[in-house]
């Protein structure tokens, strides 16, 4: 029988989460090689590997990355630094081709009115997506991260849980991890909360103990998502309407990307009252505003579905914990898969579609977020996700906004 450790590839992205989760697998015997995911963001000018290279020795040219969030050319320096502490190989993957897929997605939803998550897809396509396949090519069988999410049971039967400390739970930018891939997940902090994260970085002598955590978008300079899709997308620049919803016109704008749902502020309106954006029309260009109750929404449809769990069947109520927004509670709501069921006559991969009914009204419900349904009453367990197409209003409330 082999007595070799099972070898992880954890990626590093040189904050103190991931260098714990580094630290952990190590003293629990793993062989743990990190890796930090060189993704190539605007910012400071520092050496890229060649684009199909993840090996030291490769080619190198200029690149320009980030110097915020999570791939900033500090943050590889911190993620070098805690590898050599812990005596692992690490080595930088030239992820920034792939990333460049999350960036003009991310352009082209606020382009057509949608409000998008890049997080969920970086996760999606490049943590538990590229990252597994290097994975497989230095002989790794697992992939781990520090995410606060957990993962319980192997092989069919593993399952992704909420992470332990709720105020830092992240299963739901996790929810469009595979399901096949859930037994070759790793997340050693999930079960712990972050003060002893941090307590633990210190015992181990880590170098980023006290690091603060990133809360931007790496790949947009200052925060500036609305300059971001106008130096890549110029046409959306460009004068539009702002009405009510009874259609009058009350102000004007420089492009609908420039607002998300649910704004209040910088919208430069005296209406007498306190007033939100309501809706969005990317074909026409125009904003909607109106009071908190045209907010309202009785529920969604979302598509691109990925389930965790066997889906149920067609129309068959699914009662569940629904999360619209990163930062919003689990609220209860009863799902119905529209297509790409458990009766499906082939696998739908992520063209299923299900809808969303909220037991009690919610404000400003997106496009383009991602939806996450947990188990209830618990709300432990995800079930699975899509992301939101179309938003249906409370009677007499806003018109949906941009599909």
């Amino acid at each position: 029988m082999s007595s070799a450790r099972p070898k992880v590839l954890v990626a590093m992205s040189g904050g103190v989460d991931s260098s714990v989760a580094a630290a952990l697998l190590l003293h629990e015997g793993y062989d743990v090689v990190g890796c930090f995911m060189r993704l190539g963001s605007p910012g400071e000018t520092i050496d890229e590997l060649r684009a199909d290279a993840c090996e030291p020795g490769a080619a190198r040219k200029s690149l320009k990355i980030g110097h915020q969030g999570c791939c900033s050319i500090n943050d590889a320096a911190d993620a070098r630094l805690v590898a050599a502490e812990l005596g692992i190989p690490f080595y930088v993957c030239n992820f920034k081709k792939d990333f460049g897929r999350i960036i003009d997605h991310f352009v082209d939803e606020y382009a057509m009115g949608r409000t998008p998550n890049p997080c969920v897809r970086c996760n999606d396509w490049l943590k538990f997506g590229r990252l597994h396949d290097y994975a497989g090519q230095v002989g790794a069988s697992f992939v781990a991260s520090g995410h606060y999410a957990r993962i319980e049971g192997t092989g069919d039967d593993a399952a992704m849980l909420r992470g332990v400390d709720r105020s830092k739970d992240q299963s739901y930018v996790l929810f469009g991890a595979p399901r096949s891939r859930l037994g070759s997940m790793l997340l050693p902090i999930g079960g712990i909360e972050k003060p002893r994260v941090r307590e633990l970085a210190r015992r181990f002598g880590l170098p980023v103990f006290d690091k603060p955590d990133s809360q931007e978008i790496c790949f947009v300079p200052d925060n500036d998502y609305a300059g971001l899709v106008e130096r890549m997308r110029p046409e959306t620049r460009r004068p539009g309407r702002i009405v009510d919803v009874d259609g009058a016109d009350v102000g004007g704008h420089d492009g609908q990307h420039r607002f998300t749902i649910g704004q209040r502020r910088g919208l430069d309106i005296a209406l007498g009252q306190r007033v939100y954006v309501v809706g969005k029309d990317a074909s026409v260009n125009t904003v909607t505003i109106g009071s908190r109750a045209d907010l309202l929404a009785s529920g969604c449809v979302a598509s691109e579905a990925n389930w965790l769990v066997d889906p149920p069947l067609v129309g068959e109520p699914l009662r569940c914990l629904a999360k619209y927004r990163y930062n919003s509670e689990a609220v209860g709501a009863t799902a119905r898969v529209i297509e790409g069921g458990a009766d499906a006559a082939t696998p739908s991969g992520r063209t299923g579609r299900f809808e969303v009914t909220f037991d009690v009204p919610e404000s400003a419900v997106a496009p383009g977020q991602a939806i996450v349904l947990y188990d209830a009453p618990s709300g432990e367990r995800v079930l699975g996700g899509g992301w939101i197409g179309a938003v249906t209003p409370v009677s007499g409330g806003r018109p949906p906004a941009s599909s």
